[in-house]
């Protein structure tokens, strides 16, 4: 009886219990490194943080400082092939744009106005997109158009789409191959990935000055700074698309004899253009993202008058001006996923319909020569009537609602701050910054173990490294700790959105509008209103960049969980799953990649919102870089804390990667056992 009772307890531990701490192993060890980091903590805080004062430079920073020297005197004084060429291309730049604004939007002497007025820049987007997109795109575009001049901001409007035109195009043109390559190949990966890290989470300020240098003021350097930003995630999501394009499917073409060019060109492109797609409008996204940057170094466009209302404190003309990029973002995210859909629906037409579109596309076209000739001769047709002004008595609403939140609203936004900050980032923010620099340091590199092994803690250690001979530690904890807020967050929003609109044709219809107005309503807008509510401080800084990243986040996973096989969906539905299961089961599980994707971006967009967060009394790294923008013999340090920030991105950036790949393996032999 005793033995029997015995192995029955044994038995009992070794599948319950035992089991249970097998499965959730290291999740115990993570909760046990915190915990002594909290002990150790406890009785170091405050001890070697290696904090140092704003005003601080060191060697490392004089270092920097050196360089960018070098790279001016290069330019000056045309020495350098290279920084020659450079210069060759912002001539480029600038003249391409420079004929765009002639033609659209400015006029060439000895005309006052530009060779095509409102009526004809309205009759050609209304053609192209019928063309392009088909009829239901006609009336976003043809009302989005009115909406700019409307508004009151036509001239800017169409300086940015002329910018952000260029910008996307050559980010297309250089970012879907590179893509394709990187699907194809892990070495081409391998090398490519970090500098798209750096291109991603360096934050713009800290480029901008070196770009400044390269390109002067103007159109080029503002084209260059959106194409450097705006880059990675037509590459990263097209790499993503063709990465995932189904082993059956390649193996089955392959057995058919296709080359690899065919198999290109007529599987994995086809398969993967929906989510390469989503990469374009990202790109998109990040291109308008950056009008108000470029807007910093005299760039043509909507991000002028942005910036100006906010530095005259003028928050409704801030704000209507900030519309008008939104309206544009849904304009062409609406327009670019109907021609995506259209080349399929085209060719399942029938040879009357064809016919038909050929005739509308070439009446239309005589009617778009006649309106572009009016526009060209008559000053009515040129100029936008000033007379369908609506932006005026919106921007007088906006301003009477900011100053109903300075009165009114501001006792319940400070208790939301209070206790976020109390009870959550302050906590954290001691833990991180405040322990040794070598406790916080080996705490993170056993966290990175733990949860990615021998790759995360290799990665871990370098980029900690890095940091360290940056002289910024203590900043760079400090960065840390609202940046893991922050992106936790997004991540929460990214799941419960993602899901739901991945589910639902009507919730992403309704939610995708306002997911696209978070992504492209430049910071500035909604920052001025969240200043008014909470004040210059981290809290401001967080609420931005969750703004800011959840979109992006939000997409990508519901992407993940659309894309999951009918097939295997029907399957569990006949298998009695309920709706639960079948989200935390099945579809949360086989959108695993789009997770990951998600909790990547939304981190490197979090990160690029740091330097905002700088302007905003956020302090830290940010701050370190706004005023090594400002200040000239600051600039060292400024970048410095460009570097650190990169370095702090591409550890998380490892560390889940790697860690979410382990988890992918350990999933696999448990379904084997």
């Amino acid at each position: 009886m005793s033995s029997a009772t015995t192995a029955t307890k044994s038995d009992v531990f070794d599948s319950g219990i035992g089991a249970s701490l097998r499965r959730h192993s290291t999740a115990w060890l993570l909760v046990a490194v915190v915990t002594l980091w909290v002990i150790v903590w406890a009785f170091t805080r405050g001890q070697d943080t290696l904090g140092i004062s704003n005003s601080t430079l060191t060697g490392v920073h004089d270092w920097f400082k050196a360089r960018t020297d070098w790279i001016e005197l290069a330019s000056s004084s045309n020495s350098n092939f290279f920084i020659n060429v450079i210069g060759q291309i912002g001539d480029a730049f600038n003249a391409v744009i420079l004929w765009l604004q002639q033609q659209f939007t400015i006029g060439k002497f000895p005309r006052t106005v530009p060779q095509i007025g409102w009526f004809g820049i309205l009759a050609m987007a209304m053609w192209v997109s019928y063309a392009v997109a088909g009829v239901t795109s006609v009336l976003l575009v043809s009302l989005s158009f009115l909406a700019f001049g409307a508004l009151g901001f036509w001239e800017s409007s169409i300086d940015t789409l002329i910018v952000v035109f260029v910008a996307v195009i050559c980010a297309i043109a250089v970012g879907i191959p590179l893509g394709v390559w990187m699907g194809h190949n892990k070495v081409v990966t391998s090398i490519v990935t970090p500098v798209l890290d750096v291109m991603q989470t360096m934050p713009s300020f800290v480029y901008l000055l070196p770009i400044v240098i390269l390109f002067g003021i103007g159109a080029a350097a503002a084209t260059v700074v959106t194409l450097v930003y705006a880059l990675p995630p037509v590459i990263r999501v097209t790499a993503f698309a063709i990465r995932n394009v189904p082993e059956t499917t390649l193996e089955a073409t392959a057995s058919l004899g296709q080359s690899r060019w065919q198999r290109l060109k007529d599987v994995e492109l086809p398969m993967a253009k929906r989510t390469i797609i989503v990469g374009i409008n990202q790109t998109m996204m990040a291109a308008l993202a950056m009008v108000i940057i470029a807007a910093y170094v005299d760039g043509p466009g909507l991000g002028a008058d942005v910036l100006q209302g906010i530095i005259r404190g003028q928050l409704g003309s801030s704000f209507v001006s900030g519309i008008c990029i939104v309206i544009m973002a849904i304009m062409l995210d609406r327009t670019t996923t109907a021609a995506s859909m259209r080349a399929e629906t085209a060719a399942r037409a029938g040879g009357a319909k064809k016919k038909q579109r050929r005739l509308i596309l070439g009446g239309g076209g005589v009617l778009v020569l006649v309106a572009i000739w009016l526009s060209n001769t008559r000053l009515e047709y040129n100029r936008f009537p000033e007379s369908w002004d609506i932006g005026s008595p919106i921007r007088e609403r906006v301003d009477s609602f900011a100053t109903w939140l300075t009165g009114d609203a501001s006792q319940y936004t400070g208790k939301i701050q209070d206790k976020f900050t109390v009870w959550l980032l302050n906590p954290m923010q001691d833990l991180i910054a405040n322990s040794p620099w070598y406790v916080t340091g080996l705490a993170i590199c056993l966290i990175a173990y733990l949860i990615g092994r021998e790759r995360a803690l290799a990665a871990t250690v370098i980029c900690l490294g890095g940091i360290y001979f940056m002289d910024l530690w203590h900043n760079a904890m400090v960065t840390l700790t609202s940046v893991l807020v922050a992106t936790a967050v997004v991540m929460a929003l990214a799941v419960v959105l993602g899901v739901w609109i991945g589910r639902s044709t009507t919730a992403d219809r309704i939610i995708r509008p306002v997911l696209d107005a978070g992504q492209t309503l430049p910071a500035f807008v909604y920052l001025v209103p969240i200043l008014i509510m909470f004040g210059p401080n981290r809290f401001t800084a967080i609420a931005a960049g969750i703004i800011y990243a959840a979109p992006v986040a939000v997409k990508l996973v519901a992407d993940g969980v659309r894309n999951v096989s009918p097939t295997t969906i029907e399957a569990a539905e006949s298998a009695g799953t309920s709706r639960f299961q079948m989200i935390t089961k099945v579809q949360l599980p086989m959108a695993r990649g789009s997770l990951l994707l998600a909790a990547n971006q939304g981190l490197l967009y979090v990160l690029s919102m740091v330097v905002i967060g700088g302007l905003v009394g956020a302090g830290a790294l940010g701050f370190d870089v706004v005023t090594g923008f400002r200040q000239a013999n600051y600039i060292g340090r400024g970048l410095a804390a460009g570097v650190a920030i990169v370095l702090v991105g591409i550890m998380l950036d490892r560390i889940t990667t790697y860690g979410a790949a382990r988890q992918g393996k350990g999933g696999k032999r448990a379904m084997a056992r």
